[in-house]
């Protein structure tokens, strides 16, 4: 085998590795290695960055939305909203949140 030879088989493998490594973040991307498919009970509705690893987040488990308070080390249950459709609606703009909402906010805010 000479020098050329064993070149060309290495930049093969190279590119094969390449080719997978690219098909998987494809597929990572799209969502369709995920399972479960469509009938998931849980899922992320919105979420809003307050700082430095600390998140609020809206989920949708089952029959109930829970407005959740996530850091690095806990996640709290701040509020449970009822269920329904989603706060923004496409005609009338995102809806004012309700004053129990605010309060339960703050005060998850207030005791870290």
């Amino acid at each position: 085998m000479s020098e050329a030879d064993v070149l060309r088989v290495i930049v093969t493998l190279v590119f094969i590795l390449m080719v997978i490594l690219a098909g998987a973040w494809a597929v990572r991307r799209s969502g369709l290695g995920r399972s479960g498919g469509g009938n998931q009970t849980l899922r992320l509705l919105a979420s809003h960055s307050l700082g430095n690893r600390a998140w609020v987040a809206i989920v949708e488990v089952e029959d109930a939305r829970l407005v959740l308070g996530v850091t690095s080390q806990q996640i709290n249950l701040l509020h449970t909203l009822p269920p329904g459709a989603t706060e923004t609606d496409p005609t009338t703009g995102p809806s004012s949140p309700s004053p129990g909402f605010t309060a339960a906010l703050a005060r998850a805010l207030k005791r870290r």
